[in-house]
């Protein structure tokens, strides 16, 4: 039983999308222990998704070609991101302001330079392939340094000693750590919106969020539209519209406080019923990113053709090859030397691939060249429209109003476009073949 079980886990392993996450580093009786957030996983694996956890292992940057195939990424939680990394100018903290800050967040401010170059590496990585990102806090400030943006190096000393005291938000609380939250204002018409909607009042758009963070998004990169703000204006959530359809495998997302921890004291269950839906959408494109990278490889590789396909696939090669003989060779060589079943194939070939194309002048003297002799033609002339077809053709359109043909004819017009270059390509496939074919014999 447990022989059968492996081989299942295994199986589905091979199967399921892979999401990467990288790790946080602690320190446990003097040892480093890499570890990620069990909510995390939880929720990766339960809307059908493997997590690949990534080490922070020096080195690792340089080898994440070794985690392909990668499907998506979640970047989460872990220390301040070096600021040098998203401004250049230096730092107008004065020595005791900065003592200061280490002392308050002393877990947060140890700038981690290897954690940081692997997970820019992997965001830079996603936006050039289109791989769904979700990063949740640290992982949506990596998101945003990675397009351009900036970050507060303290929002407090930052943000908060700008505005009013009534306008100030506290964004950590050590003594309520989990328990703490503040309010955001979500923007409508938005991902957040929408997972959110039945538990947002429609006057103050408001929901109630943890938040564990020092930092936050100073200047939103360019390529990015806000989800939601704090009171004080701080971006708490983002994403990018044109890279966000999870039914088609896009999902570019930046949250800064953690959905996935959202829950009430002592027990699983959520706050809202919203919050497991950035997890769950963001599967949801993993999967779908998944499938078309499939896809892609399966039309870049070409089908495997088992010893009967292989076979057809020659005879059809030699078929045109003769009928090229007997074009080029005219009454030199009749269709009397050739034997009818070496022709059928051929012809089978270009009836059953373009008995219904609307072919131009040069790909009719194309197919001519390559097989319009097989069989006297008599194949060749079944290429044609029939004429039963044309009459309900013309009979259908005949009804059709002035709008109806406008847009019936630009659609054929581009599918006729489509057709052409797709033909082209059929027939130069072809030439090769018969090229390599006669090089063979």
């Amino acid at each position: 039983m447990g022989s059968s079980e492996e081989g299942v886990n295994s199986d589905l392993s091979m199967i399921l999308p892979r999401v990467l996450i990288v790790s946080r580093r602690t320190v446990r009786k003097n040892k480093f222990v890499d570890f990620v957030g069990e909510y995390h996983l939880d929720l990766i694996v339960s809307y059908g998704a493997v997590p690949v956890i990534v080490p922070r292992v020096s080195g690792v940057s340089m080898l994440l070609e070794s985690f392909e195939p990668i499907h998506g990424v979640l970047l989460c939680e872990g220390e301040d991101i070096d600021p040098s990394l998203y401004d250049s100018e230096l730092s107008t903290f004065t020595p005791e302001e900065l003592e200061e800050i280490r002392r308050a967040h002393t877990s947060d401010t140890t700038i981690d330079r290897e954690k940081d170059s692997i997970e820019l590496a992997l965001a830079k990585l996603c936006l050039e392939r289109n791989i769904p990102y979700l990063g949740i806090c640290r992982g949506s400030q990596v998101l945003n340094v990675a397009c351009g943006g900036t970050l507060y190096q303290d929002v407090e000393k930052e943000l908060s000693r700008k505005i009013l005291e009534s306008q100030r938000v506290k964004h950590i609380d050590y003594d309520d750590y989990d328990g703490h939250r503040h309010g955001v204002k979500v923007v409508e018409n938005t991902p957040l919106h929408d997972w959110f909607k039945e538990s947002l009042d429609e006057n103050s758009m408001e929901i109630l969020v943890n938040s564990y963070h020092h930092q936050g998004v100073k200047k939103l990169a360019q390529r990015f539209v806000p989800m939601a703000f704090a009171h004080d204006g701080l971006i708490e959530g983002f994403y990018d519209p044109d890279a966000y359809n999870p039914e088609e495998g896009k999902f570019i997302m930046g949250l800064q406080f953690h959905p996935e921890r959202m829950r009430h004291p002592s027990t699983d269950e959520f706050d809202y019923p919203g919050c497991p839906f950035a997890y769950k959408e963001f599967v949801k494109a993993v999967i779908a990113y998944q499938k078309k990278l499939n896809s892609e490889a399966n039309i870049a590789k070409g089908p495997k053709l088992n010893k009967e396909q292989e076979n057809k696939r020659r005879m059809i090669v030699r078929s045109f090859s003769i009928a090229k003989d007997m074009y080029i060779a005219g009454s030199a060589r009749t269709q009397a030397s050739v034997q009818q079943s070496e022709l059928e194939p051929g012809a089978v070939f270009l009836q059953e691939n373009t008995a219904y194309s609307v072919l131009s002048i040069q790909q009719e003297k194309r197919l001519k060249q390559m097989g319009a002799t097989v069989r006297n033609g008599y194949n060749y002339k079944k290429l044609k429209l029939k004429d039963e077809r044309e009459k309900v053709g013309r009979s259908i359109i005949g009804n059709m109003s002035v709008e109806q043909l406008s847009d019936m004819m630009s659609f054929y017009l581009m599918m006729a476009q489509f057709c052409s270059q797709l033909l082209e390509d059929k027939l130069q496939i072809i030439n090769l073949d018969f090229a390599t074919e006669t090089d063979m014999s």
